[in-house]
């Protein structure tokens, strides 16, 4: 198993699959690294040899990854909440951002189900 940039890389899957695993490196970018790389994407990584391995490690520290990409989304997304944009505040509320109805869907934002029970009438 191939470890590039402290992911551990699936060995029996192609490069251009096996790159995506490393977060903020997508299917497109996995292509350019490995062309940058003058490397097979369809060669399995078991079939790597360790000067490609290098390469590709050379190419991937390029591209802002992993910890430190997840630490500058985490900054924009508080940025967004401090200056109280419309944006920030459907984060800070846990809705959807980008003009989605909330009546029926939108579960993934807004969790399970919180049932509100009904008042029960007076009766006379």
């Amino acid at each position: 198993m191939a470890r590039i940039a402290g992911v551990d890389i699936p060995k029996h899957k192609r490069g251009v699959i096996a790159l995506t695993y490393i977060f903020g490196i997508g299917k497109s970018r996995a292509q350019e690294i490995l062309e940058e790389a003058k490397v097979d994407e369809n060669t399995k990584v078991s079939d790597w040899t360790d000067d490609e391995i290098g390469r590709i490690r050379e190419a991937v520290g390029q591209y802002t990854i992993e910890g430190e990409l997840r630490s500058e989304v985490q900054l924009s997304i508080k940025r967004l909440m401090d200056i109280g944009c419309y944006r920030g505040i459907r984060h800070r509320s846990g809705l959807p951002l980008r003009g989605q109805r909330t009546k029926n869907n939108s579960r993934t934002r807004k969790g399970r189900r919180k049932t509100v029970a009904n008042k029960k009438k007076a009766t006379k």
